[in-house]
């Protein structure tokens, strides 16, 4: 039993290990495509947003997801609709408490595909839109 612990905590250890060097990564690419950053990991009771940002005047709630293989599918295939109805709560949190509900805002996603040659990462403008069925 301690065995399997173990083992899964390593497991999660390099998860969050992959994580934080794909968020850095996705910093990079946001900022080379003239996004301002404003937030990171941003947290309420109603869910995390990775990154939120403002990109010529729209602000921009950005999920990113990395992975190594695909394994279980693309870092993209892995933003549910259940993690997108959480984002989408979030981002409305993140609107109301800023007073910001009459600007323009979009979800975006940056996928990171790690393998042993170069890191593939792509943005994905609009990646979903917030439905109202989202919010229930």
């Amino acid at each position: 039993m301690g065995g399997v612990f173990l083992t899964e905590f390593a497991v999660s250890k390099q998860d969050l290990y992959l994580g934080k060097k794909g968020e850095e990564a996705a910093v990079g690419l946001l900022k080379d495509n003239g996004y301002k950053i404003l937030l990171r990991n941003y947290k309420t009771k109603l869910g995390e947003i990775d990154i939120i940002a403002s990109d010529k005047g729209t602000i921009c709630f950005i999920e990113v997801k990395t992975r190594q293989s695909n394994r279980f599918g693309s870092p993209v295939e892995a933003i549910s609709e259940s993690k997108q109805r959480q984002i989408s709560k979030a981002a409305l949190a993140f609107l109301k408490e800023k007073n910001l509900l009459d600007k323009k805002a979009r979800f975006d996603v940056v996928s990171i595909m790690y393998s042993k040659a170069k890191p593939q990462l792509d943005l994905i403008k609009n990646a979903f839109e917030l439905n109202n069925h989202f919010l229930y």
